[in-house]
């Protein structure tokens, strides 16, 4: 298992794309930034940096957040926050500040800084929009995502069920009449930023596909209108494979995830399957050792040692993996996922997590143990189905453990 947390951090900066002695049209190809001047355009950025490691026993932490926020804001708000990359920030006064670019410097420079308060830092997720980001790993790995939207309508169902069948599996999703979703689609490509333009894939060859991807499904009836899917069942499950597939005869694709809904996703990675959903809970807690003085908690634990509490709407997303049932086209029945999640959280919710919860009697609420006491209760109810648990306590920070490492 690996267990991480992350922390948020977010600068507004100003970046030029478009390349000195380049025309438009090649600007326009590689970055999207034919019509971009001489001073750019700029992005609200949002970066999470992901430390990885084990809880200490008595703190219940990976590492101090309250000073990692410390390290990492000296960072930023010198160097990125309120500045023009091209001039004001080495190296992009000669590296493009692609997100593939931004994310390896701002992994490299958030390990050093962290490094110096006892964190491990294992990955660096760059979000310069709601449509376009970046991650980069300690392993050296690159990851460029690009969403699309589309809307569409269907009918779940698989052709190799009766009707019968699909009622019970699906319920009124199964309806002959159909029904509709908007969905958001998140494409992660894979490989080594090109030198000279710094990107994976040019602009123009991932627009053109994610285009002609969304004239195909965008305001369709998928099971009436769109011979390729004929014959499959209409899960979003299969549409996800069929997503990837399609994608990743012009690109490098590494994985998909497609949301029906903000609360329900599937993933396809070209083998392998995944089913996310996220339900959440209100929970009051403190953050106290009652061995410490009010002094060292406060210095362990900041304003989250107050004696009187605080607490979190917190949001779980749980992700099961396994292989897809080719009949149904499903992964596991998603009234499963969620019965399962309302079991293992329900418990926990509108409690004060410290004070009426047994398994935080002996040991600090923090994220990490949350999530870490929630893996088995909800693994053990989905029979080992569970690949990854994430917990999200606050826009800033969010925690997660993986079965096996990855």
């Amino acid at each position: 298992m690996l267990l991480t947390a992350s922390r948020r951090m977010v600068f507004s900066a100003s970046r030029r794309l478009a390349r000195e002695g380049w025309s438009a049209d090649e600007n326009e190809r590689i970055y999207g930034a034919g019509r971009e001047r001489a001073w750019g355009s700029g992005e609200n950025y949002e970066a999470h940096v992901v430390l990885g490691g084990t809880p200490h026993p008595r703190t219940g932490m990976i590492v101090n957040l309250a000073a990692i926020k410390e390290a990492l804001q000296r960072l930023v708000e010198p160097r990125y926050d309120h500045h023009f990359l091209n001039l004001d920030t080495p190296p992009f006064d000669v590296v493009p500040p692609t997100p593939e670019n931004l994310a390896r410097r701002l992994l490299a420079e958030s390990t050093a800084a962290c490094r110096s308060v006892g964190g491990s830092v294992v990955a660096c997720h760059l979000a310069e929009s709601a449509s376009s980001g970046a991650t980069a790993y300690a392993s050296g790995l690159v990851e460029r995502e690009v969403a699309l939207e589309f809307s569409a309508a269907r009918r779940t169902c698989s052709p190799h069920l009766s009707d019968a069948e699909n009622r019970e599996l699906f319920g009124r999703a199964a309806a002959p009449a159909g029904h509709g979703h908007g969905y958001r689609l998140r494409v992660v490509l894979r490989g080594e930023p090109d030198g000279k333009t710094g990107v994976i894939v040019p602009h123009g060859e991932v627009d053109g596909a994610l285009s002609a991807l969304h004239a195909l499904l965008d305001h369709r009836h998928l099971n009436a209108e769109v011979a390729e899917l004929a014959g499959q069942p209409m899960t979003t499950e299969c549409l996800a494979r069929f997503i990837f597939r399609r994608l990743a005869s012009d690109l490098p694709v590494a994985r998909v995830r497609l949301h029906e809904n903000p609360r329900f996703f599937a993933d396809f990675d070209g083998s392998a399957f995944g089913m996310g959903l996220e339900t959440s809970f209100s929970a009051a807690h403190c953050l106290r050792d009652p061995g410490l003085s009010d002094e060292e908690n406060r210095r362990i634990y900041g304003k989250c040692s107050n004696p009187s509490g605080h607490g979190h709407r917190y949001a779980v997303e749980a992700t099961v993996a396994g292989s897809l049932d080719e009949r149904s086209g499903t992964l596991l029945p998603l009234p499963r996922l969620d019965r399962a999640l309302e079991r293992a959280v329900g418990p926990w919710d509108h409690r004060h997590l410290d004070r009426e919860v047994e398994a935080f009697r002996d040991r600090p609420s923090t994220g990490e143990n949350i999530v870490s006491i929630l893996w088995p209760l909800l693994d053990g109810l989905l029979d080992g189905w569970l690949a990854r648990l994430r917990l999200f306590e606050t826009a800033n920070n969010r925690f997660a453990v993986r079965r096996g490492g990855t």
